[in-house]
């Protein structure tokens, strides 16, 4: 009997934080241990040798490489934060090759045009994630909701690219599912991040706080989610009262104590991604006249509680 074969064999990851473990652990259990790998810039790589990570308890296993000793895989997955993002499109250089694809499952909708800047449409998917629930806190990411992931072609991209990454996420154990308009998923996603990431940030909440119909927490969360939805229209994207509701109900069902990423930055006093969230509503929002005063809030709030660390 044949053995099936698949166009992506070979996968690399930018990013050992929650996303990034949690994707790649996932699809080396399905793909193998070989066939999966983090690399980080040499002097990262060197900071960090002998550390240990756990996934749900159990060491990660998955090996790291440093991007001096790695070579060209078939898919680039970048998850790394949006302020590690330039650093990022370094790092990733030898890995790239002719027919590399390119996966950046960033926050926001701009991390895509900053990696074609560098390396082409071509091979580059429109992506994003939601649903899941993962906590990384002193090297140990904890999740039950795996989540999904969201992709889609841009514009310019080739044909294949996404049939061949569906085909690798759907044999890596990967929930996804691929978007005829990726756009509006994309914005869509901004409009929960700008809501939950931020308000569970400044109150220091949970996905449960944040949800507490008629608490303080929920109707900030609703606010900003409001406003990024005027914006978006504004932008040319028909983000919905629907597609807003479905976002609430989406965190409504995810652990009562878990947290998004913001909040954890605030526990672990790391930069947030505040310019990526409330800081484009702002920015796109002052371009179309729009009035916008929960995100303007929120950027001040955020940024006062960096600058207290």
């Amino acid at each position: 009997m044949a053995i099936e074969r698949i166009a992506i064999e070979r996968i690399a990851f930018i990013g050992k934080g929650a996303v990034g473990l949690l994707h790649a652990s996932i699809m080396a259990e399905h793909l193998g241990y070989d066939a999966v790998e983090f690399v980080m810039d040499d002097e990262r790589f060197a900071r960090h040798a002998g550390e240990t990570v756990t996934v749900n308890g159990a060491p990660c296993a998955v090996p790291t490489v440093p991007a001096s000793a790695a070579k060209p895989v078939d898919l680039v997955i970048l998850t790394v934060k949006a302020t590690g993002l330039a650093q990022a499109i370094d790092t990733m250089e030898p890995l790239v090759g002719p027919g590399t694809r390119i996966l950046s499952l960033l926050n926001g909708v701009t991390s895509e045009e900053a990696v074609s800047a560098r390396y082409g449409w071509e091979h580059v998917a429109l992506s994003i994630t939601q649903g899941m629930d993962a906590v990384f806190i002193d090297g140990a990411l904890t999740y039950t909701h795996p989540g999904e992931i969201r992709l889609g072609a841009g514009p310019l991209t080739a044909a294949g690219v996404i049939e061949d990454i569906d085909d690798v996420l759907t044999h890596s154990g990967i929930a996804h599912t691929v978007e005829t308009d990726i756009r509006h998923r994309m914005w869509t996603k901004l409009m929960l991040n700008v809501g939950i990431n931020q308000t569970c940030m400044v109150y220091g909440g949970t996905y449960g706080s944040a949800c507490e119909e008629g608490g303080e927490q929920n109707r900030c969360l609703v606010a900003a989610m409001r406003e990024a939805l005027a914006v978006a229209r504004a932008e040319g994207v028909a983000v919905t009262e629907t597609d807003l509701a479905e976002m609430v109900a989406l965190v409504a069902g995810l652990d009562p104590d878990g947290m998004p990423s913001m909040a954890q930055d605030r526990v672990n006093r790391r930069p947030t991604e505040v310019e990526l969230f409330s800081g484009t509503i702002v920015r796109l929002a002052e371009r179309h006249g729009i009035l916008v005063p929960q995100n303007r809030w929120l950027y001040d709030r955020v940024r006062a509680i960096e600058e207290s660390w």
